[in-house]
């Protein structure tokens, strides 16, 4: 690089400037070189060691991911128009990849979706949720923690352009990966919307639940203390997808969460849905959703009925016949949307373990011609290898099965090719034969 650029030279390793020219937008402390004087949370220029330039990153002095590119043009200036410019085509991407998708009667599917989705937006270590008119945040880098009074009105400028109203952004700085960091954990409304220590019009007042809308059903959500921002918006079609063949069926929704899949069989016209999870808390949240929807959750017959169960324990139980009719079976629809089974490459024997096992669990409660909707939320348990533990699975309880169809997350959660770490889910519809 030939012009004089006013950013500090971070050098790297022959092996990390591979993996960069391929793509992936890390540099790790270990491949790091030389980093003299470089501000924490600071735009570098990334050089091999060689003299070739990388591109800029954001610099994190204390975590094990020191770089993060943000930039490979050259000419890019890091100034309130760039960011603007990636958090737009990170909004028009929404809108073309998911506005006309909307169910018939149905709201947008943009009026819940993942607005910024970090290194795959151009916007490393900050991921950003919209809940109808609420933003919810989540920061888990310096460098974004040093940006978020340039880019928080920028976002909100944005969106209001396009027609969408913001009452306030939401932030759920709790995450531990903060702490790698070195930064502090903490979450409430960002006093800068609309103005500095107010609270923002139309949002939800401290403690308060706020209802929203995904495939035409309603949601009542608890911003502030439910796992992540506070739904899972990267399944949004594969909700569908159930829902497509719930049909008059009895379903069994397993790691249920707040509910979603299992309302979207109902929506569906199945014949009932038995919701279990391990977090009562979650449990009572989605059975009051159920009750928002109009299906009813008491009688002899509910529409829904909830179970707070170990899933992984509480599938075996079912292979007893009359346990299997207490808990509302047989069923002819499963649907497996366990937590991720593993964090890191290290545990990932055990986790592949795992997947077969719930799966296999699964599978012997489904008669002939039954369905089994099944997922991965871990990067680690890539395609490849969640598809092995569910064959593998079948073989052990003897079942063949026939696949219905093959999804990922959905478009507003871009997997962007040379950062596998962005293509995180992977969903297998089958029928049992």
């Amino acid at each position: 690089m030939k012009q004089a650029r006013p950013y500090p030279r971070l050098v790297v390793s022959r092996k990390a400037a591979k993996s960069l020219s391929g793509g992936h937008p890390w540099v790790f402390a270990g491949e790091v070189l030389q980093a003299n004087k470089m501000p924490n949370g600071s735009i570098v220029d990334v050089f091999e060691e060689n003299g070739t330039w990388q591109g800029a990153a954001l610099y994190s002095a204390k975590s094990t991911i020191r770089a993060r590119i943000v930039s490979r043009n050259a000419n890019d200036r890091f100034d309130g128009e760039f960011w603007r410019r990636r958090i737009a085509w990170a909004w028009q991407h929404r809108v073309t990849t998911m506005g006309s998708r909307a169910l018939c009667g149905a709201e947008k599917d943009t009026t819940c979706c993942r607005v910024l989705f970090s290194e795959a937006d151009g916007v490393p270590g900050l991921t950003v949720d919209k809940y109808e008119n609420v933003l919810v945040a989540q920061v888990g880098t310096v460098g974004m923690e040093l940006l978020r009074p340039v880019i928080y009105p920028l976002l909100l400028d944005v969106l209001r352009e396009s027609g969408e109203e913001v009452a306030g952004i939401y932030e759920r700085n709790d995450a531990s990966v903060r702490s790698k960091e070195g930064l502090e954990r903490y979450k409430g409304w960002w006093d800068g919307a609309p103005a500095a220590g107010e609270q923002a019009s139309g949002a939800p007042a401290a403690g308060e639940r706020l209802e929203v809308r995904e495939n035409g059903i309603r949601y009542c959500l608890d911003l502030e203390n439910s796992q992540k921002t506070g739904f899972f918006l990267d399944q949004k079609y594969n909700r569908r997808a159930v829902r497509e063949l719930a049909w008059n069926k009895r379903v069994l929704d397993c790691f249920c969460h707040v509910g979603p899949f299992g309302l979207n069989a109902l929506a569906g016209r199945a014949e009932s849905v038995r919701f279990v999870d391990v977090s009562q808390t979650a449990l009572d949240l989605a059975r009051a959703n159920a009750e928002l929807n109009g299906y009813s959750t008491d009688g002899e017959r509910p529409q829904a009925s909830f179970r707070c169960a170990d899933v992984l324990e509480y599938l075996p139980q079912l292979r007893n016949r009359q346990r299997m009719r207490e808990e509302g079976g047989p069923f002819d629809l499963i649907v497996l949307d366990p937590p991720a089974f593993t964090k890191s490459r290290a545990t990932m024997r055990n986790a592949a373990r795992g997947y077969r096992d719930i799966n296999a669990a699964a599978l012997r409660l489904l008669p002939r011609g039954g369905y089994l909707a099944t997922c991965s939320c871990s990067m680690h348990m890539t395609r490849d290898l969640l598809a092995a533990a569910i064959a593998d699975a079948a073989h052990s309880v003897n079942r063949q099965l026939k696949q219905v169809e093959e999804r990922q997350q959905a478009p507003d959660h871009p997997i962007l090719w040379g950062f596998p770490e962005s293509h995180y889910l992977d969903f297998f519809v089958f029928q049992v034969v």
